[in-house]
């Protein structure tokens, strides 16, 4: 049922969050493309040439990579994002809000097979913000894109008045494009495939609530927030991939779930293959969280072709941001949903997150 007033979880990732969005938006703006609900829109978007002529003007310059033939007819598939970052604190270990949003619309963008270009920026400044703070904000913006190979290419900025936002919060929107070849989609999931995680789940989302607390944990407990297109280019040339997704807002469990339901499958994960860090497990432990539903950002889960996750592991464990990467399981054409084999031998549902574990962490 559907609340009177806005609260925390809807923004949280999990059942509120969908239900939020299939009662609202999708009710009065849905559409075929909409209605996916993948991380970035993808649609068709043929040209012939490199660029069409332009009356006004030399033509743009052709994107690095993008394999364009002079005088063919090339097709290849357009993706489309954009996101809102309201992160508290908007600096934390491993990150900052700035590195934030770049690599959470370059994730959103590569997780489709796409090949990400170009990043919008918009901000939304709080009276009173120091000008260090936004110049740093900048400067890991202009490092971060620079190291995935993006460009921020337009943006736009606002100040509102004392105490209507958190100091500043971002939105961005992403455009990059997909091989024709490639079909990857949470509706793609099929039984047989296997499940990998690209490295330790949680580690995100117990960074920030470490700082947003000041709770003083020690230990390993920065932020993985990463731009992960580079990893993904390796794990296309190395097989078939069907589905991916970036767990962040609800974690592993939630994400697993969606793709559960787009595809109407089952998955089977087993508990003793999924990596986590001894100080974020520790840190769960203490603060009574489930890991499986903490917030990711630099982590991605892949669903392959069985005879090609061997190749596609090797090839994410060649890779910095997919050192720990491991199978965890296996799609399942029944019972649908998603289940976990225990460590001790016994199997747990595990259903989409329910309430606001961790709000404002992206």
């Amino acid at each position: 049922m559907q609340n009177k007033k806005i609260i925390l979880s809807d923004g949280a990732g999990g059942k509120s969050t969908h239900n939020l969005i299939e009662n609202i938006f999708l009710k009065k703006l849905g559409n075929p493309i909409l209605n996916r609900l993948d991380d970035s829109a993808n649609f068709p978007l043929p040209i012939r040439g490199v660029y069409p002529a332009l009356r006004c003007g030399a033509h743009p310059p052709t994107p690095k990579g993008v394999g364009y033939k002079s005088g063919a007819t090339t097709h290849f598939r357009l993706c489309f994002t954009t996101d809102s970052y309201v992160v508290k604190p908007i600096f934390f270990p491993g990150g900052d809000i700035g590195k934030l949003s770049v690599c959470g619309t370059i994730n959103d963008l590569a997780v489709m097979g796409d090949k990400p270009l170009y990043i919008s920026l918009a901000f939304i400044l709080e009276d009173g913000l120091e000008i260090e703070k936004l110049e740093k904000i900048v400067s890991s913006i202009a490092e971060t894109s620079k190291k995935a190979g993006v460009e921020i290419v337009c943006g736009d900025t606002k100040v509102v008045e004392k105490g209507a936002c958190d100091e500043i919060f971002i939105n961005t929107s992403g455009i990059g494009i997909v091989n024709d070849k490639f079909n990857i989609s949470g509706h793609n999931a099929r039984p047989g495939d296997t499940v990998i995680i690209s490295g330790t789940i949680a580690d995100h989302g117990i960074a920030i609530l470490n700082a947003r607390q000041e709770l003083g944990l020690t230990g390993n407990l920065g932020s993985d927030v990463a731009p992960l297109n580079n990893l993904v280019k390796k794990m296309l040339e190395a097989g078939e991939i069907h589905v991916m997704r970036d767990p962040t807002r609800g974690g592993l469990a939630t994400t697993l779930n969606e793709i559960a339901e787009q595809s109407n499958v089952g998955v089977e994960v087993e508990e003793k293959k999924i990596p986590i860090k001894k100080s974020v497990k520790v840190a769960c432990e203490m603060l009574g969280l489930d890991p499986l539903y903490v917030a990711n950002e630099g982590k991605l889960i892949a669903i392959v072709k069985e005879k090609d996750a061997q190749k596609i592991l090797s090839a994410m464990i060649k890779n910095t941001l997919g050192k720990n990467s491991e199978i965890i399981g296996k799609i399942i054409s029944k019972p649908k949903g998603v289940y976990l084999k225990t460590k001790i031998g016994g199997t747990r549902i595990l259903q989409m997150l329910d309430g606001d574990q961790l709000p404002r962490i992206c």
